[in-house]
């Protein structure tokens, strides 16, 4: 939904044309399968990269929680960059 409104309000020819050939729904749906596939690639790159465990998440459960939602927070920004908001 993201992705829609940011071409309604910058792209408005491009979501003009998509909506009149039928496939503005078809790309909406691309971008949206990409953007799950990138997080969760990214999610776990990210914690490979700084060593969050299932093992941590059992001594230390407050401590995994901020990480991963740090984590959580990058990776959508990533993907806003990369994805959505282009």
């Amino acid at each position: 939904m993201r992705h829609l409104d940011y071409m309604k309000q910058h792209h408005k020819s491009t979501y003009n044309r998509l909506s009149f050939e039928g496939k503005l729904n078809s790309h909406l749906y691309d971008i949206n399968t990409k953007a799950e596939e990138m997080f969760s690639e990214l999610v776990n790159q990210m914690k490979t990269n700084e060593g969050i465990t299932e093992q941590l998440k059992i001594d230390n459960q407050l401590e995994w929680v901020r990480r991963m939602n740090n984590i959580r927070h990058r990776a959508t920004e990533i993907i806003n960059h990369e994805l959505i908001y282009t």
